[in-house]
C-alpha cells in the first residue's frame, strides 16, 4: 500500500519538486557536502512525509531518491537510507508546528547571523529582509546535535509557530504550505542575510526602516506568491 502512495501521480509530483528544491539549493550555495534535509508531507494527514535521502550530494538528487517515512522514522518507500537528525527534526517540526514543507540548512550567511548575538535576520533593514517583519523565530539555546526525538520537539516549539527560525550556533529553518513557496523564502532568506553580513562588514553604522513599514512591505510581498511560482517554474526549465 505504500509502495501504491508513493508512485501515485500526486506523490510522484511532491517528490519531483522536492528533488528540484535540493538540486537548485545545490546550485544557489545554499547546501552543505550531504548533510542537511528537505521534507514534504503527504497531503492525506496520514503523518508520512518525503525527505532527501542520506550520503547523496543534492545536486545529484533526481525523483526517483527522495524516500518516504512515517513520523517515527520507518522509511515506508524509496531504495535510500535516512538520517537519524532528519527524522528527530523534520518529523517533530512537521507534527508540532503542523507545516506542510521544511527546509533545514546551514547556509552560509543565515548560519553566520545565529553566531552573532542578535542570533537573527534584521527584518528593517533591506527590502528582501522585510518580507520576513514578523514571521521570525529565534532558536538561542544550542543544545547540541539532534539524536534524540526530544531535542526535535525542542526545536519545534521553541519555533512558537513562526515558519522561519534561526537556531543559535546551527543554522535556519524555513517552513510553508508548498515547496515552491517555502523554496522562494529560502533563498531570499540567505540573500537578505548577505546584503546584511556585507553592510555590517563595513563598519559603518546600520540604517533600518521604521518596523511598521517593514511589516507593510512584508504583507505586501506575501500578498501574492505568483513570484515565487514562476521563480520556481525557471528553476524547473533550466535544471
Amino acid at each position: 500500500m505504500h509502495q501504491e502512495d508513493f508512485d501515485s501521480a500526486g506523490v510522484h509530483r511532491l517528490r519531483a519538486d522536492l528533488a528540484l528544491a535540493l538540486r537548485a539549493a545545490s546550485h544557489h550555495g545554499l547546501s552543505e557536502g550531504v548533510c542537511n534535509h528537505f521534507s514534504v508531507a503527504l497531503p492525506d494527514g496520514s503523518g508520512r512525509f518525503l525527505l532527501n535521502p542520506r550520503g547523496l550530494l543534492w545536486r545529484e538528487v533526481g525523483t526517483d531518491d527522495i524516500v518516504m517515512v512515517d513520523g517515527s522514522g520507518e522509511r515506508l518507500a524509496g531504495r535510500h537510507p535516512v538520517e537519524p537528525t532528519a527524522m528527530f527534526i523534520h518529523a517533530a517540526v512537521h507534527n508540532i508546528c503542523q507545516q506542510a514543507c521544511v527546509l533545514h540548512v546551514h547556509m552560509p550567511y543565515a548560519t553566520a547571523l545565529t553566531l552573532t548575538q542578535d542570533r537573527a535576520l534584521d527584518p528593517t533593514l533591506s527590502q528582501n529582509a522585510m518580507r520576513f517583519a514578523g514571521r521570525i523565530a529565534i532558536d538561542a539555546n544550542y543544545n547540541g546535535l539532534a539524536l534524540d526525538s526530544s531535542e526535535g520537539e525542542r526545536i519545534a516549539r521553541a519555533m512558537g509557530g513562526k515558519d522561519v527560525a534561526f537556531l543559535g550556533n546551527h543554522g535556519v529553518i524555513v517552513c510553508g504550505s508548498r515547496i515552491d513557496y517555502a523554496y522562494d523564502d529560502l533563498y531570499y532568506l540567505e540573500r537578505a542575510s548577505m546584503v546584511q553580513v556585507l553592510a555590517q562588514s563595513t563598519g559603518r553604522p546600520l540604517n533600518p526602516v521604521d518596523p511598521a513599514l517593514a511589516q507593510r512591505v512584508g504583507e505586501q510581498t506575501m500578498g501574492e506568491r505568483l513570484q515565487s511560482e514562476l521563480f520556481f517554474a525557471a528553476l524547473r526549465r533550466t535544471l
